[in-house]
């Protein structure tokens, strides 16, 4: 029944891939809800991350899939790339996804504002436009943004967010981050004939995947022609009267670019907000704090995804607006979400996919390990005459046979781990693995084969 002392049940804020869980699962346990969007709706992974990256990937991939082209007996002749022609491609269909995101809220008889809101008191939220609501829950589901690091001249320098937009493709590119933004971008513009160089403040780049992993596509990205320079941080950037960049790294010398790419994190949307207004406690990188079912220090505020800072993946926001709508207007028992054994991937090139814990992360928890791995050369790239290599690990509990990590570096590694992760979830063991037929020839059968 609803709560006539407020104007709506729910009232979220930020439309993205968990606001919008939430709310249209709200609503369809029979709450009245609202939503607010200062932007687009659709959120970060729509609009300007991992849907539109993938296209780019996608685009990126014919590249070499052109030239391998002529060892399966295709001849192409006048081949040639046009920027502008992909990037009003991929825009044109993130307008088609943000209006279907908008269409299943209104089906759900979602009220959406498309403006700024924030937080002014006790169950109180006030528009930009001046209008104030009341809800009986305030959801918060605002992202996170890339983070700009402070030094001269930053404001030269783009972040993913426009990476989108850009005119043309820059003939020099210098990327600052060694996360999956900075490797995945390096990987497209390399493909797509931009001289590409990584600078990262540490030795490491993908710091959270396995050393095996992390080592193989450093070797490959070398061979593609991507540069590295590691242990160093800008100095300053300076625009010139040509337009391009006079760049200083601590222990370089001075370079010119006709772009710089900051891609060293991202950091929780809370600004502005009103949360200071009634009190909800932040951590020590600015992100709303919350417990195992999403709920804040305030009794009716809670929170999903980015902003949080717990798991910053676009799967994860779902599941918690989903578990959030479900405890909190669903027949059913509260339930929250299981943050951990959560399957990842890198679209570089080749791509990475990981499940479960690494080598050394294992050794450390578990102590006795077993490590089967497989080292091969895909079957395209004999036949193409490319020389990149695939690796496969599994990482076994030494006491119990059970697996308790699987890592991929190779073309359409993301794929296979879809259902890999499956099994590492379940808890099997390698003698499952070992029991079942392969599917051959597939790179997917190494990982049934592994001795």
């Amino acid at each position: 029944m609803a709560d006539t002392q407020y104007d709506f049940d729910l009232f979220t804020i930020g439309i993205g891939s968990g606001g919008t869980r939430a709310s249209r699962i709200a609503a369809g346990h029979g709450a009245r809800v609202a939503a607010a969007e200062e932007y687009r709706v659709g959120g970060t992974c729509v609009i300007r991350g991992c849907v539109p990256k993938k296209m780019l990937v996608y685009g990126a991939h014919f590249a070499e899939d052109l030239v391998d082209a002529q060892n399966f007996g295709w001849t192409i002749e006048g081949k040639s790339f046009d920027w502008v022609k992909l990037r009003d491609h991929v825009q044109k269909d993130i307008d088609r996804l943000e209006g279907l995101y908008g269409e299943t809220l209104d089906n759900h008889g979602v009220t959406i504002f498309r403006e700024r809101a924030e937080i002014t008191g006790p169950h109180e939220i006030t528009l930009a436009s001046g209008k104030v609501v009341t809800a009986k829950y305030i959801l918060i589901a605002t992202g996170a943004r890339p983070h700009m690091p402070d030094f001269e001249g930053n404001e030269h320098a783009i972040t993913s967010n426009e990476a989108f937009h850009l005119d043309e493709v820059p003939k020099r590119i210098l990327i600052a981050g060694g996360g999956y933004i900075a490797n995945e971008f390096a990987g497209i513009f390399n493909e797509f004939g931009s001289k590409v160089t990584i600078a990262n403040r540490s030795d490491v780049i993908l710091r959270s995947y396995d050393a095996a992993l992390r080592d193989r596509l450093l070797q490959i990205s070398l061979t593609k022609g991507i540069e590295f320079c590691f242990n160093t941080e800008f100095e300053y950037v300076k625009k010139q009267e040509d337009g391009t960049l006079l760049v200083k790294l601590t222990g370089h010398e001075e370079r010119v670019f006709d772009q710089v790419m900051i891609a060293t994190g991202r950091v929780p949307n809370i600004e502005g907000l009103g949360l200071e207004n009634v009190g909800v406690e932040l951590g020590d990188r600015g992100q709303i704090k919350v417990d195992e079912f999403s709920k804040t220090n305030v009794d009716y505020i809670y929170a999903v995804g980015d902003v949080t800072d717990r798991v910053q993946l676009t799967p994860v926001a779902i599941r918690e607006g989903q578990a959030f709508a479900d405890s909190v207007f669903g027949p059913g028992e509260p339930y929250s979400v299981d943050h951990s054994c959560i399957p990842s991937a890198v679209f570089s090139h080749p791509p990475i996919a990981a499940v479960g814990m690494t080598e050394g992360e294992a050794r450390n928890h578990l102590g006795s390990i077993k490590v089967f791995q497989s080292d091969f050369r895909p079957m395209k790239n004999v036949v193409a005459g490319r020389n990149e290599r695939g690796l496969y690990k599994m990482i076994v509990d030494a006491a119990n046979d059970r697996i308790v990590g699987i890592h991929m570096i190779a073309p359409e590694a993301p794929e296979i781990m879809q259902a890999a992760a499956i099994a590492v979830k379940a808890k099997l063991t390698k003698a499952d693995f070992d029991a079942t037929v392969a599917i051959h020839p597939t790179m997917a059968e190494e990982l049934v084969l592994m001795k």
